[in-house]
């Protein structure tokens, strides 16, 4: 029997989903993991949303100037969140969760390393001395050259022992006390790939600003294409700051820490809040004004991570070799595959709206910000269970991942119904403070209850992304992620030619209906690094 002030218990053999959401009851209960999780969730649920929200800002004032304007920036907003979240989703995860694991194992104390080798038996101690020269130089096994489904058999045949001390002294310095800075390889990969990958998309979307607007549905001859042109080149010359303000999120999340990139979110979000009227209706600058001013923040952003991260990690690594290139990119590559997916099938959503019209796709935009706003609230609770279970997952406590898990899920679905129940009672109030339009308010009520109806869908889809990354199931994510958009693509394509503006709605549903079901079929069969739940 647990102990009742245990924070996490040893789960009663059950089903697995059972588990994951039994004692609903004290979902709210403010115990050690509750708080832990509060912590991280908060200020990243806040952190996520300032985003979008200042891009809501940004609608609401474009709003003024006329629908068209509305619908082209509206265009040219989706177009570029989809082309960076290609590269940012991938890089983002792959960092979250290599930090933490890096990070809670460079903690473990030499005390205990010692500890857990003098459990294992000379048999063990002799092995390792045969692995160390007479010349006193060491070899390290390099950080998580194995999977997360390799550390069981580990523990099994006391390999472990030798694996854990030599990661230890592979992070040597990140053991130091006081105010010494700490090397962990994967900050400094990530920043690289950020500043490249940033590089690459302000190059693309430029040179090819006009075939992908015409892509997305904005014909050579359409009124939104100038404006729409307009604001996707400028604010295409954020992206490196984007992508690499990002990518220090990453780092920071995999640390625990979510106030750092909150704080640096808020100010640069506040200072486009204050940017936007006086470029777009002093200076008379308008759609251009809107992107100059998102451009400034978003490098502002930027200064603020990278000043903050120098105080805390050492930057350089000692050589080339020690950026484990080769890990991000097979991880971020299985990750790229899920972002295509998704990417695709939102963008496509996008595309099939502007296609009908101005009026549709403005009242899109609308539906659309709101909906991915409210539903990235959910991302922080996933980006606290991903740090958390990905240092669990490290440490191999199993019991402490299971807690998580459950945790996390219950949340997730109370903050989905509790959305619902405040976008399906305010968002016909709220949607005049994007337009006045009559025809785009009538077309935004379309789209009320599935913005509204969908939210406790998408907490649950959002999360159980955040509990597989914790788990590094990425290979999973990857490929069930395909599956589930060939079907919602189908199912776009098809309703959206049959139904107009709500054939795109129910895809949408269809689609995170299916994400969720993916997150729920992998724990209940308890496979791959779910496969510890037999034993439960």
């Amino acid at each position: 029997m647990a102990q009742e002030d245990d924070p996490y218990p040893s789960m009663e053999k059950r089903t697995s989903l059972c588990i994951f959401f039994k004692d609903f009851r004290h979902v709210l209960k403010p115990d050690e993991l509750g708080l832990e999780i509060a912590r991280i969730a908060l200020p990243a649920a806040l952190a996520l949303t300032a985003d979008p929200i200042a891009s809501m800002v940004d609608t609401a004032f474009i709003g003024r100037i006329g629908p068209v304007e509305l619908a082209a920036v509206g265009v040219s907003i989706a177009l570029f969140n989809q082309v960076s979240r290609i590269a940012i989703f991938p890089l983002v995860s792959v960092t979250t969760s290599f930090v933490a694991e890096e990070d809670a194992i460079g903690k473990v104390s030499p005390e205990v390393q010692e500890s857990e080798s003098l459990e294992t038996g000379s048999l063990v101690n002799s092995e390792s001395k045969e692995l160390i020269p007479q010349n006193g130089t060491e070899y390290h096994v390099p950080p998580f050259s194995l999977s997360v489904y390799d550390r069981p058999r580990l523990v099994d045949s006391g390999e472990s022992a030798f694996k854990s001390k030599s990661f230890i002294n592979s992070f040597e310095i990140s053991n130091k006390t006081g105010n010494e800075r700490r090397h962990i390889p994967s900050a400094s990969s990530a920043l690289v790939f950020g500043a490249i990958l940033g590089f690459v998309q302000t190059i693309f979307l430029i040179s090819g600003a006009k075939p992908l607007l015409n892509f997305m549905g904005v014909s050579s001859n359409s009124p939104m294409l100038t404006p729409a042109q307009q604001y996707l080149t400028l604010r295409s010359l954020g992206a490196p700051a984007v992508l690499l303000s990002l990518a220090m999120q990453g780092v920071f999340r995999g640390f625990k820490d979510t106030k750092t990139p909150f704080y640096a979110t808020v100010a640069g979000d506040v200072t486009n809040i204050i940017l936007d009227p006086i470029f777009m209706f002093v200076f008379r600058l308008g759609v251009s004004g809107a992107a100059i001013a998102h451009v400034i923040s978003q490098y502002l952003i930027s200064i603020i991570l990278l000043w903050r991260l120098m105080e805390q990690v050492d930057l350089l690594p000692p050589s080339v070799r020690h950026l484990q290139f080769g890990k991000f990119v097979k991880n971020g590559f299985l990750l790229l595959m899920r972002v295509i997916a998704v990417t695709f099938c939102v963008t496509l959503s996008a595309s099939l709206a502007a296609r009908q019209g101005s009026t549709s796709m403005a009242a899109f935009q609308v539906c659309l910000q709101v909906w991915l706003t409210t539903s990235l609230l959910a991302d922080g609770l996933a980006v606290a269970g991903q740090a958390i279970l990905a240092s669990a997952f490290a440490k191999k406590d199993y019991d402490k991942a299971t807690a998580t898990g459950s945790r996390v899920l219950q949340l997730g679905l109370l903050l989905g119904l509790m959305l619902a129940v405040v976008l399906g009672l305010g968002l016909s109030f709220g949607a005049r403070l994007f337009t006045s339009d009559v025809n785009v308010l009538h077309m935004i009520s379309i789209g009320i209850p599935f913005v509204a109806g969908t939210q406790p869908i998408n907490a649950l889809a959002f999360v159980f992304d955040g509990v597989n990354f914790g788990a590094s199931d990425f290979a999973y994510s990857a490929y069930s992620m395909v599956l589930v958009a060939i079907i919602s693509i189908l199912c776009l394509i098809f309703l959206s030619s049959s139904y107009k503006f709500i054939g795109i709605w129910i895809a949408l549903t269809i689609y995170m209906s299916l994400r969720a079901s993916a997150g729920f079929w992998r724990i209940g069969t308890r496979t791959g690094p779910w496969k510890f739940l037999r034993s439960f």
